[in-house]
């Protein structure tokens, strides 16, 4: 029997968001490299998934920027544009902190409970750092489990799409980057605020990772 896949929070994807979110991360994490072309056929067999869900997939990731479609050459990833990273700090900035404060008000147990777990992880890799794009993929769940826990989804999605953006650039740069770990690292206040329904501290506590993002890329630049 197929085993059917599920978020964090144990909902039942479709296969469409499946493809979404395969697609997504290979996207994000630079595995499809920026101004690679898409290619349909070669995405269905490696996902194990039929055309129509890849191509629904498709269509959000060329919404969401990831992709780009020019007539009659085809589909690309889109180009890392070191010029966008005030644009995107410029929105992390303001909806961080909101993000995180708002999760320390709402955060359910099970939110909690998944945050908890993120937190323990965190501090195996600060005893042990593993391999950068491991430690990115990490960064990315603390921050989609933060947004999850706001419960909003509008400002979930604003959020994880820019949050995407913004690991593309750390990707690109990250073989110049000489404190990735203690970048990541960072998160675990954060998420100690968070669980401990601390708004205020979570506030401050996202707005300067987000400025310590920022920072750490154009000194590497």
């Amino acid at each position: 029997m197929q085993q059917v896949a599920t978020d964090p929070r144990g909902d039942a994807l479709s296969l469409a968001e499946r493809a979404y979110r395969a697609i997504r991360d290979r996207l994000v994490m630079l595995e499809i490299r920026p101004g690679d072309p898409i290619n349909e056929d070669q995405l269905m067999q490696s996902l194990g998934l039929g055309r129509t869900p890849v191509r629904e997939a498709l269509k959000r990731l060329q919404y969401e920027r990831l992709i780009t479609t020019y007539p009659r050459r085809g589909t690309f990833a889109t180009e890392v544009n070191i010029t966008d990273l005030a644009h995107i700090s410029e929105v992390r900035q303001e909806l961080e902190p909101l993000a995180a404060a708002q999760a320390a008000r709402r955060a359910t147990p099970a939110d909690r409970e998944v945050l908890t777990t993120l937190l323990t992880e965190l501090k195996s890799a600060a005893d042990a750092p593993p391999e950068p794009a491991d430690l990115m993929r990490l960064d990315l769940q603390v921050h989609r489990a933060i947004y999850a826990a706001t419960h909003n989804p509008y400002l979930e999605d604003t959020l994880v799409r820019h949050d995407n953006l913004a690991t593309r650039i750390w990707c690109l740069f990250v073989d110049r980057l000489d404190d990735m770990s203690g970048h990541v690292e960072e998160h675990s206040p954060l998420i100690e605020a968070i669980v401990g329904g601390e708004p205020d501290q979570a506030a401050e506590l996202a707005r300067s990772h987000v400025e310590g993002f920022e920072r750490a890329i154009r000194e590497a630049i």
